[in-house]
């Protein structure tokens, strides 16, 4: 089966599972989105949610993040991942974006220049506060586009280029957030039945699931 196939197949599963797929991190407004997906590197969405309104009521707006010093940062967020970076990244974004003109706006280059933001945090941003075309990769995408025969490549950016080649380009917001669903719930990183799955159990490639099965 082409890659182009599968992928229309793939998305056919997806879109009955999850029509209508919600952003997993809780958050205002672009600012606030942004903070959330900077901070989910390396942590949960549940643990970034159990954090956020505590910094939200303190840091809710560039302004008032820029009032607050790193250590006060860290203190809220103390339960994440890489607190410390992240506390004195979220310090330097807000101070970045209150230099630029005190909103986050639609610009890749300007979401990119920003501490703790990379090509992903910007891609969530774009799709789900602007309604800009993109495909955020994590960890997530990446382990299920390789199982599931839509890449070889092992670097988020050759899968990033690979997914948007075999789905359409207005389907890329809610895709990516389809696959991070279908992920948690259907097919784990660990212990995982590739021949019980509704995907994994037709996509997969024998050759894959004789691998998995032997972890």
């Amino acid at each position: 089966m082409r890659r182009s196939e599968k992928a229309d197949r793939i998305g056919e599963i997806l879109e009955d599972l999850y029509p209508d797929p919600p952003c997993p991190l809780d958050h205002n407004d672009p600012f606030t989105l942004t903070v959330a997906v900077a901070l989910s590197a390396q942590t949960t969405d549940k643990k970034v949610n159990q954090v956020t309104p505590a910094l939200f009521k303190k840091g809710g707006t560039p302004e008032k993040m820029a009032s607050l010093h790193p250590d006060e940062i860290l203190e809220l967020i103390k339960q994440v991942g890489l607190a410390p970076t992240k506390a004195r990244n979220l310090s330097t974004m807000a101070h970045q974006i209150l230099e630029d003109g005190g909103d986050i706006r639609p610009d890749w280059k300007f979401l990119e220049s920003l501490a703790g933001v990379g090509h992903k945090t910007a891609s969530v941003v774009m799709a789900e506060c602007f309604d800009v075309p993109a495909f955020p990769v994590d960890t997530h995408i990446q382990r299920l586009a390789s199982r599931w025969g839509l890449t070889r490549g092992d670097k988020v950016e050759q899968t990033e280029k690979d997914l948007k080649a075999v789905f359409p380009e207005d389907t890329w917001n809610d895709r990516h957030l389809q696959i991070i669903y279908f992920g948690r719930e259907h097919c784990p990183a660990r212990g995982h039945d590739l021949l019980g799955c509704p995907i994994c159990s037709w996509a997969a490639s024998k050759k894959r699931v004789t691998e998995e099965a032997k972890r």
